[in-house]
């Protein structure tokens, strides 16, 4: 069973970090500098996934219970592995601009639908 609360907390913060993602990037594209590998991308990275992975599995399993009309399965996948290149390419100037921009809106159309929907549901009990 799906804790809705901890699935909205979930969603939440990782529209949060696709957002610091989406604010790095444009730093980087800027300054041009690359981030430090060890000290910056890694730990970024690995703390996005910590919750990515928690979520991905948890929104799969949420939106195969409750069959929304306008999200899928499919969508919680790539929204997840959209969510997890950002993470990582948001600290390299040499990314596509168009790429992680699509990356990035992608991510967050999937997470706005997600909160939506699960705080509907909140509302409604």
């Amino acid at each position: 069973m799906v804790n809705e609360k901890v699935l909205l907390q979930l969603t939440e913060g990782l529209l949060n970090y696709v957002q610091i993602s989406d604010e790095r990037y444009k730093q980087v594209k800027e300054s041009g500098e690359k981030g430090d590998f060890y000290n910056e991308v890694k730990p970024f990275a690995d703390e996005v996934k910590a919750i990515n992975d928690k979520w991905r599995g948890q929104a799969a399993e949420w939106v195969k219970m409750h069959r929304p009309r306008n999200l899928y399965p499919q969508q919680i996948d790539s929204a997840s592995e959209h969510i997890e290149m950002v993470s990582i390419q948001a600290f390299f100037p040499e990314t596509s601009k168009s790429r992680f921009i699509n990356y990035v809106n992608s991510a967050i159309y999937v997470l706005k639908q997600l909160t939506a929907l699960l705080s509907e549901e909140k509302r409604g009990t």
